[in-house]
């Protein structure tokens, strides 16, 4: 049974993720951690709990959700999945930094580029890779069939979806792949995005107003 733990963090409210299942085997998902006292929390958590990080998983690249990133790299020594339309995203990243007053260093990882209709496994839990670009050019959705659940990054919110108006956004393609890949999955599917509270794909179908 997978179980899920989520942290808030940085400037911006993100939502890193761990996801776990019995044998202590997980996956780091948007490792936003930006300080010392962020950072002590997720280790402590992993610590705590015996926990292997066998992948970092990034549902796209922007500053909020990678600042984490090079320690996450360093400590667990695995390779990033990413896909290869957001690696321009996160070679931005310092750039990104300036902005918010933030020194950021060049990230130097190792990247697994993944794509659409590629599958994940965390001991034959299957994840299936949905590309969702209109956020950022590379945003994924990664799926869980038989648990019911997804991780949608900056796709899809409770109640909204995410920004259009950052580099390469596009609304009507954000648009366009939520109701054609995501809404024909089963209404019950639990959506941890990468803001605010998990919802669910057949709550979005009947309440969200971008997807009336």
């Amino acid at each position: 049974m997978l179980q899920i733990q989520s942290f808030v963090f940085n400037f911006a409210s993100e939502n890193t993720y761990i996801l776990y299942n019995e044998n202590k085997n997980a996956w780091l998902i948007d490792p936003g951690n930006m300080n010392e006292q962020e950072t002590q929390l997720i280790d402590d958590f992993i610590t705590t709990n015996e926990l292997k990080v066998q992948k970092i998983l990034l549902t796209h690249a922007h500053i909020d959700h990678v600042l984490g990133l090079q320690w996450a790299f360093d400590k667990f020594k695995t390779p990033v999945t990413l896909h290869q339309e957001d690696q321009e995203v996160l070679d931005m990243l310092q750039m990104s930094g300036m902005r918010f007053g933030l020194p950021i260093n060049p990230v130097n990882v190792d990247i697994e580029y993944i794509k659409e209709g590629d599958e994940l496994e965390l001991d034959g839990e299957k994840f299936k890779i949905y590309h969702v670009p209109g956020h950022s050019p590379g945003s994924v959705v990664y799926h869980n069939n038989e648990q019911k659940l997804m991780i949608s990054g900056d796709v899809l919110f409770e109640g909204s979806i995410g920004r259009t108006d950052l580099y390469k956004g596009n609304y009507d393609q954000l648009i366009e792949g939520i109701k054609t890949k995501l809404f024909i999955l089963d209404d019950e599917t639990q959506v941890f995005s990468g803001h605010g509270n998990p919802t669910s794909i057949g709550f979005e179908k009947q309440y969200n107003p971008f997807l009336k």
